[in-house]
């Protein structure tokens, strides 16, 4: 059987934490080999800074479109950080990584430089053509998935379909299955509204959506709990012997995963063709160049990669 293929990491803002916590990889051996990208130049000044040891970093170089300085954001250097993630994903795409590991990125100095960009778990999907994906927190017990990802809470209730809800939790079901080896996900599903509705007194996107698309999925064989209050979703109790735990918008399931989990919690993108992992933190852009950010979410996030990476490759060896 051949080696398995490198992670590649790309290394987000330039002026953020991400190369600042990229550095710190060379400090680990990993089960799988490292390629990191950015810019050569960018690394080697910001070591010096953090008194870092990068020879066995492995660096492919994407240079800079104009010098950064760490904490101040420059809009000339957004299509920078999309090239890096243009080059990771032909790179995943081609087999010539097996994974891709993202740092944080900064959405709104890419669209100030004008470039609309929603988020990585968009780009991801547009670049790689996939019609449908999902975004997965996990860290502290939980894996929390997303009904819909980066959009005003206003636009929540019509974005929210009988027909995405249940490719949705399709996709969660499978990826289970698949990405952490379950055979049978038992998975728990949240309201939408408060007290799920409260039998349509507080809103019927329960009994008009929600409820009939976990009717219809139940006799395909999915082992689903809801729609249940959020506010009691995420108690001890009803988490037990749970394997993940599907909200119907951003803040509703993050807020949660990112009190029990942050500095540890890893975003993975379910449904696409290639498998990527991130971090569960932005750019921080106050402690860039410290020395004072931490690593633990990208370490957890190329951890939670090489478990994949290694799942699926037992698989295919079957």
């Amino acid at each position: 059987m051949k080696p398995i293929a490198p992670i590649v990491v790309t290394s987000g803002e330039p002026s953020g934490i991400g190369p600042d916590i990229c550095l710190q990889l060379a400090a680990k051996n990993w089960l799988i080999p490292l390629v990191v990208l950015g810019d050569q130049t960018l690394f080697e000044a910001r070591a010096d800074l953090l008194g870092i040891n990068i020879k066995n970093l492995n660096i492919r170089s994407i240079t800079l479109d104009v010098p950064c300085t760490p904490g101040v954001l420059n809009a000339a250097n957004a299509a920078y950080v999309l090239r890096m993630l243009d080059t990771a994903i032909a790179g995943c795409t081609a087999g010539e990584y097996s994974a891709m590991v993202t740092a944080p990125v900064h959405k709104g100095i890419i669209n100030d430089a004008g470039i609309a960009f929603t988020g990585h778990t968009e780009y991801l999907a547009a670049k790689t053509a996939t019609p449908r994906v999902v975004m997965l927190l996990a860290g502290a017990g939980l894996r929390v998935a997303l009904a819909t990802t980066h959009l005003a809470l206003k636009d929540v209730p019509a974005a929210l379909t009988q027909r995405d809800l249940a490719i949705t939790l399709r996709i969660v079901h499978t990826e289970l299955r698949s990405k952490f080896g379950i055979a049978s996900p038992r998975i728990l599903v949240a309201g939408l509204n408060p007290h799920a509705g409260e039998s349509g007194h507080m809103g019927r996107e329960e009994i008009e959506i929600i409820a009939p698309v976990l009717e219809r999925l139940r006799t395909e064989g999915m082992n689903l709990i809801g729609p249940l209050p959020a506010d009691t979703l995420f108690t001890k109790n009803v988490l037990a012997n749970s394997d993940a735990q599907v909200a119907m918008y951003h803040d509703q399931g993050l807020a949660v995963l990112k009190y029990a989990a942050f500095d540890e919690g890893v975003n993975i993108t379910l449904g696409l063709p290639i498998i990527r992992t991130s971090v569960d933190h932005g750019t921080a852009l106050d402690l860039a160049g410290s020395g004072r950010a931490s690593p633990n979410s990208l370490f957890a996030a190329i951890e939670t990669a090489v478990e994949i990476v290694q799942r699926k490759r037992a698989v295919t060896a079957l």
